[in-house]
């Protein structure tokens, strides 16, 4: 390979959106020859959701091993905060330098590994390369410290870029950096050749959950989290089932498992019918789940700024219906609904949806050419770039 030595700083690798397209980014940009690209993890394993998870066992470690990306971690926890500068021992800041002096460009997934970064700084260990943040939330303030500590990254002038998923994250974000940083926005894009409708797989996932092959069925693609306030979709689904006696309900991601005293406990709270909720925790198979869904629902609260599901399920033939967060009514208009945050208002949605599937099906697959992935990709080649031959000019 030629092209620039990039490296991205991870907090680490474990199930979300995020990790799941920049990771993408990473592996398609290494496989092409555009550049070199390396992964620096800070935590080996996450304690997220009541589940801990191992690096190793994560879909996106294997592709960047696949990938021929070399991938290195601090050995450390992930957990609900991420590390303060002053916690990196010597042992791990050695470990870092020697990535980050082999690196042309940095990114980081999102704003929690600056303080990797603010600590190389501080013992002198961070060389003079362009630093670019990778953002893909909408709401800085749940991210602890590090919004912070991008602003003294940004006053110092080693941040130089931040690129971000959607305009609402960039509008978030900017009041933390000056003006001399420049935003970029790139929109999420997906592989059309991965999700994609499949009729034949839709039986088989309804098969081995007793569903009926005519049932409706709502996925909630999300982990047991706050942001992604389950207690709304299972009042959600109470409504909707009051009114609706065959549509299934599947939910899957970190904590949403019949072990989960809490979710249990959520709908319970709720009045949802359990009988008709299947969950299946963290799955390493959503394009098959999404071609096995009537509709891909997302109910979040906060935070969210271009959500991975909303077009991966509507590549899949599954119609999105969504809060109001982040540029989520962008990314659905014309192929879904976005709705209050009403249970009723959402049980209304899905019921519309399901009452006219076939128009709402066409409509998402019809809109399939623009939710690829190529245009980010090109999008991310030319930042990188970019920023690489303003490095080499410098010197």
């Amino acid at each position: 390979m030629t092209g620039p030595r990039v490296l991205s700083l991870y907090e680490g690798l474990f199930s979300g959106g995020a990790r799941v397209l920049h990771t993408n980014v990473v592996t398609a940009l290494h496989r092409d020859g555009s550049h070199e690209h390396a992964v620096l993890s800070i935590a080996s394993r996450a304690r997220r959701e009541g589940a801990v998870q191992h690096i190793a066992d994560d879909p996106r470690y294997r592709w960047l091993r696949d990938a021929g990306v070399d991938v290195t971690d601090l050995g450390r926890e992930a957990g609900a905060l991420p590390p303060e500068p002053e916690s990196f021992t010597d042992a791990e800041l050695e470990v870092a330098a020697a990535a980050v002096r082999r690196a042309d460009v940095i990114l980081t997934l999102k704003e929690q590994p600056l303080g990797l970064l603010l600590a190389l700084e501080a013992r002198g260990l961070l060389p003079d390369v362009p630093i670019a943040a990778c953002l893909h939330r909408s709401d800085p303030t749940h991210s602890g410290a590090a919004a912070r500590w991008m602003g003294e990254l940004a006053a110092s002038g080693r941040l130089t870029t931040t690129i971000s998923c959607a305009e609402s994250t960039s509008d978030a974000y900017a009041r933390y950096t000056p003006p001399s940083v420049e935003r970029v926005v790139i929109p999420n894009g997906i592989d059309l050749t991965r999700y994609r409708p499949k009729p034949y797989e839709r039986m088989p996932l309804r098969a081995h959950l007793g569903i009926a092959p005519t049932a409706p069925v709502v996925l909630f693609a999300a982990r047991f989290d706050a942001m992604k306030d389950p207690g709304l979709f299972l009042r959600a689904v109470a409504a909707h089932a009051a009114r609706d006696t065959r549509t299934q309900y599947v939910l899957c991601g970190a904590g949403m498992t019949v072990d989960d005293p809490a979710l249990t406990a959520a709908i319970a709270e709720a009045g949802a019918p359990v009988e008709r909720i299947h969950r299946l925790g963290i799955r390493d198979d959503m394009p098959r789940l999404y071609r096995g869904a009537d509709i891909v629902a997302l109910t979040s609260a906060f935070g969210e700024a271009s959500p991975l599901c909303l077009i991966e399920g509507a590549a899949s033939g599954a119609t999105p219906v969504t809060t109001a967060v982040g540029d989520a009514a962008q990314v659905v208009a014309g192929i879904g609904l976005v709705t209050p945050h009403d249970p009723d208002a959402i049980a209304a949605a899905w019921a519309k949806v399901i009452a006219r599937r076939p128009d709402y099906r066409a409509a998402a697959l019809a809109a399939r050419p623009r939710l690829g992935a190529d245009r980010m990709l090109d999008a991310y080649r030319g930042v990188i770039d970019g920023l690489a031959e303003r490095r080499e000019a410098a010197a």
